[in-house]
C-alpha cells in the first residue's frame, strides 16, 4: 500500500529547472495521503509558466503511477515579487521644500531610465498633484487596489489630493490617516523600479503607521541651512535609527541665493549647515539645490524644472539611484 514515504521518494525524484529535486528543494510541501487521495502544495517560485506547468505535470504523471492513489490534488504556490524599492523623502519641519524635492528628485531618477513612482503622504497638505501636473485626475481602482496616475513626466502618482476636492480640508486622526495612507503606498504599483514617499513633516503618527506595515528601504532626509530646521532634521534621523532603516543622506535645500540683476550670491538661511550635520551624525551629504525662482515657478506650474534641464537634482538623483 502507497504511504507518504512512498509519494516523497517519487517526487525525489522530479528537479526543476534549477536542478534541485522537489524534496531536498523544499518545493513539495503539506503532502497528505488520505483514502486514495493525494495532497500537496508545490512552491513554483522563480520558474516561468511553461517551467510551473511542466513541473505540475510530471508530478501528476509520477503519482498515477503509485498503487491506490485515485485523486491527485497539487496546489501551486508562489512568493510574491518584492516590488518597488520605497524610499522615504522626509523633514523634520515644514516648509523646506521636501515636496517639490521629491518631485524633482522622481523625475530625474525617471530621466535615469528607472521607472518611478511618487506616493503623496502628506496626508494634510498634499501638493503633489499640482506639482506632477496631474490635478483634477481622480486614479482608477483595480479591485481594492488604486491605479497611479501617470504623468508627462515618467511618474506615476497616488495621492490624497487626487481624491478629495483641492479646498476640502482633511479633518482625520491618526488612525484614519495611517489607514489613507496604505492604501496608497498598497496601490498597483507593477512595474515601477522605486517609489518615492513624500513624507508629512515632522515625525508622528503617518511616518509610525508608514514604517510599521511598509517599511522603506531607505530614507532621505532634507533641510535647510538654518539651526531650526536641522534640529528637527536631526529628530527625523533619529526616528528611522529607531526603527532600522537607513539613511541614505542629507539634503540642504534652499541653499544660497544668487540675485538674477546683479549676480551676487546671498544666503538667507544661512551656509553649510546641512552638511555639518551630516558630518557630526556620521551620514552622507548628498548635495545642495539653490534657493531658485525658476524651481518655484516650474513648480506652481506643474513643469518640474528637472524635467527640461540637467539640474542639481540630476546628481542628487544619480547619488539615490547608486545607493538602491
Amino acid at each position: 500500500m502507497t504511504t507518504v514515504y512512498d509519494i516523497q521518494a517519487q517526487l525525489e525524484q522530479i528537479t526543476d529547472s534549477h536542478g534541485k529535486d522537489l524534496m531536498s528543494g523544499k518545493r513539495a510541501q503539506g503532502i497528505k495521503f488520505e483514502g486514495g487521495k493525494v495532497s500537496l502544495m508545490l512552491d513554483v517560485s522563480g520558474l516561468t509558466p511553461p517551467e510551473r506547468d511542466t513541473l505540475d505535470a510530471e508530478v501528476h504523471r509520477v503519482l498515477e503511477a503509485l498503487p491506490g492513489v485515485t485523486d491527485i490534488r497539487v496546489a501551486l504556490t508562489a512568493e510574491r515579487s518584492a516590488g518597488p524599492t520605497l524610499i522615504a523623502i522626509a523633514s523634520g519641519k515644514g516648509g523646506v521644500g521636501k515636496s517639490t524635492l521629491t518631485t524633482n528628485l522622481a523625475v530625474a531618477l525617471a530621466r535615469l531610465g528607472n521607472k518611478v513612482g511618487v506616493v503623496d503622504a502628506d496626508i494634510y497638505g498634499p501638493s503633489q498633484p499640482r506639482l506632477l501636473g496631474v490635478e483634477g485626475i481622480k486614479p482608477q481602482s483595480n479591485g481594492s487596489r488604486l491605479i497611479p496616475v501617470d504623468s508627462a513626466y515618467g511618474v506615476s502618482l497616488l495621492s490624497l489630493g487626487q481624491l478629495v476636492a483641492p479646498d476640502q480640508a482633511v479633518a482625520w486622526r491618526g488612525p484614519m490617516a495611517g489607514n489613507a495612507l496604505s492604501q496608497l503606498i498598497e496601490g498597483d504599483w507593477t512595474g515601477k523600479d522605486v517609489v518615492l514617499v513624500d513624507l508629512p513633516p515632522g515625525t508622528g503618527d503617518v511616518h509610525l503607521s508608514m514604517v510599521q506595515k511598509h517599511k522603506p528601504a531607505g530614507a532621505v532626509i532634507v533641510s535647510t541651512p538654518q539651526d531650526l530646521a536641522l534640529i528637527d532634521a536631526r529628530r527625523a534621523v533619529d526616528l528611522f535609527n529607531k526603527v532600522d532603516v537607513p539613511i541614505i543622506g542629507l539634503i540642504e535645500n534652499m541653499a544660497g541665493y544668487q540675485c538674477p540683476h546683479c549676480g551676487v550670491v546671498s544666503d538667507p538661511f544661512g551656509q553649510g549647515g546641512a552638511e555639518a550635520a551630516a558630518k557630526a551624525m556620521g551620514l552622507k551629504f548628498l548635495g545642495r539645490v539653490p534657493l531658485d525662482l525658476g524651481i518655484r515657478l516650474a513648480s506652481d506650474a506643474g513643469t518640474p524644472l528637472a524635467a527640461n534641464s540637467d539640474s542639481a537634482f540630476h546628481a542628487l538623483a544619480q547619488q539615490i539611484a547608486s545607493a538602491l
